[in-house]
């Protein structure tokens, strides 16, 4: 009697890859489904040159809202149904809890955005300005402006950490996932305005910190506090976000020079100093993780 063989399974990098492939493309399609039809109200009379320069308020919200949401599915789709992860396996339920996990992102993130921008101040010659508006003004601006920013921050986690890097680093370890995923995530930012190489480094060096807030007690929620606590700061205290300017009243920050130091118009994230400040932050970070592994 002859046995038939066993069928093989695909391998685990094969399998993994096509996960990653096939989560990015029904993601996409997706955020396009839902988010075209708005796309003409949203930007009509706004050239694509002052949409990329300057996103309108509105325009960046409802884009955040659907990549958070087309993406949000495509995790579900992808990593529960086709994967059989769990929230625990993602890193949405973690043992710091997401409360917790959040607070501890924002001190990652606000830490080294201060950080470099205080140092642009003493080497620099960066300073903040006063502008016009009130206290309560400033206050107004900044929490719609965080409003603003936290559907964008939790959707780049999803997109570059989150299901991705979970599958990648089933595949090929840990420091490889993150090393891939941080350099997409860098690649992503390839058309901000006023982008530069080093800029791009530093946004793959801001990966590695977010992977590593990922990884950590607090899971996905930590390194969306960390994320948000980077834009944040540097919007709240008058900087660029990554070659986009936010209109905050009372404050104002002047970049100073070179650029290379300080980041020029890209903002802080394009200048040494940034480099500084986030390498300082990987290694606090990674010494947490080593301290308290999950």
């Amino acid at each position: 009697m002859t046995i038939a063989p066993t069928p093989r399974r695909p391998r685990p990098v094969l399998w993994a890859l096509l996960g990653v492939v096939g989560f990015f493309l029904l993601g996409f399609l997706l955020f396009l489904l839902g988010f075209l039809p708005f796309a003409g109200r949203l930007t009509h009379g706004i050239s694509p040159e002052d949409l990329a320069r300057h996103p309108s308020p509105t325009f960046a919200l409802v884009q955040g809202i659907g990549l958070l949401a087309a993406f949000g599915a495509s995790t579900w789709v992808v990593g529960s149904k086709a994967f059989h992860l769990s929230l625990r396996d993602l890193r949405w339920r973690s043992r710091l809890g997401w409360l917790a996990g959040i607070g501890a992102g924002l001190v990652l993130g606000i830490l080294p955005a201060a950080a470099a921008m205080t140092l642009g101040v003493f080497t620099g010659g960066a300073s903040w300005v006063r502008d016009s508006g009130s206290l309560v003004d400033y206050a107004g601006s900044v929490s719609r402006t965080l409003l603003l920013l936290a559907p964008a921050a939790l959707s780049e986690e999803l997109m570059f950490r989150g299901l991705p890097l979970v599958l990648v680093a089933r595949a090929f370890g840990r420091p490889a996932a993150i090393v891939v995923l941080s350099l997409l995530f860098a690649l992503a930012h390839v058309d901000n305005p006023d982008v530069s190489v080093r800029a791009l480094g530093n946004i793959a060096l801001a990966g590695i910190l977010l992977s590593l807030a990922f990884y950590s007690p607090g899971g996905m929620w930590t390194a969306f506090g960390a994320h948000l606590g980077w834009n944040g700061t540097l919007a709240a205290l008058g900087a660029p976000v990554s070659g986009l300017p936010f209109q905050i009243p009372l404050v104002d920050y002047t970049m100073g020079g070179p650029s290379w130091l300080t980041g020029g118009s890209f903002g802080p994230e394009g200048g040494l100093l940034s480099t500084v400040a986030i390498t300082a932050t990987i290694v606090l970070a990674a010494q947490w993780i080593r301290k308290d592994p999950t």
